[in-house]
């Protein structure tokens, strides 16, 4: 489990991370792991690379994929539309807003 994640998540604190080939601003709300095991991601993106060319939006991350994780100044509200605190794609969660 990365403390960093679950930390950023706790302070609703913006992290910038480097994912699918560009770096992108995201709002962490879930981190857990799937009926598989893999550990992963729920987050809101706010900005930066998109592979769908859609940046803005509800993301599920595979952890084990992400590089360059750091905490940003900037918070967020903890609130946003769609978002499941007990998202059905994490058999288990480690912590959420």
């Amino acid at each position: 489990m990365n403390s960093m994640i679950c930390s950023a998540i706790r302070s609703k604190q913006v992290i910038r991370l480097y994912y699918r080939g560009g770096f992108r601003m995201i709002e962490p709300f879930c981190y857990g792991a799937g009926t598989a095991g893999s550990e992963l991601l729920r987050a809101y993106q706010t900005g930066g690379y998109s592979e769908s060319g859609s940046p803005a939006g509800w993301k599920l991350i595979q952890v084990s994929e992400i590089s360059d994780l750091t905490l940003t100044d900037e918070h967020f509200e903890g609130t946003r539309s769609g978002y499941n605190p007990k998202d059905p794609a994490m058999a288990t969660i480690y912590c959420c807003v």
